[in-house]
């Protein structure tokens, strides 16, 4: 992380590891402000499925690499990289990795994400409050050194 001459704070996604969420995903975080929207980079595998689950505010989604499919009910839509989804609060949906490659998407989220089982019901809940602290576990686990800006320093 470095500070410009103008106090731009510069975070180096390329120097950071992957933190392993479930099985076939992990994130960079990115910004994980007390309030207002998270900004993460999610890399998920190809075959794997970001199941079921409803956004409680906005999602704006620029898929970097790789590509994926949006599982929806009314026909499934193509993903590829360069490409960005909006998605209002209370979207339900679901999405699944295609291709030979990961798909690796930038997501700027207010507001938890509920995962849902098959009859809808609430299973978890995660925000930024939660993705803090798989972070910063994550960073005591494996010896790296939390980057200041991602809790609260600058």
């Amino acid at each position: 992380m470095t500070s410009s001459p103008t106090n731009e704070t510069v975070l180096d996604t390329a120097g950071l590891d992957w933190i392993p969420l479930e099985t076939g995903q992990a994130f960079k975080p990115i910004s994980m402000p007390d309030e207002g929207p998270r900004q993460l980079l999610l890399r998920v595998q190809p075959g794997t499925v970001v199941g079921l689950h409803r956004h409680h505010g906005d999602v704006h989604s620029f898929t970097i690499s790789g590509a994926r499919v949006l599982l929806d009910p009314a026909g499934h839509v193509d993903v590829r990289a360069g490409a960005y989804v909006y998605e209002p609060a209370g979207t339900v949906d679901s999405w699944m990795a295609v291709g030979d490659e990961p798909c690796v998407v930038h997501i700027s989220i207010d507001g938890p994400m509920d995962t849902l089982d098959p009859e809808g019901e609430v299973t978890s809940s995660t925000g930024t409050p939660e993705l803090r602290r798989i972070y910063l576990e994550w960073c005591a686990a494996s010896g790296v050194t939390p980057a200041p800006m991602l809790v609260g320093v600058r």
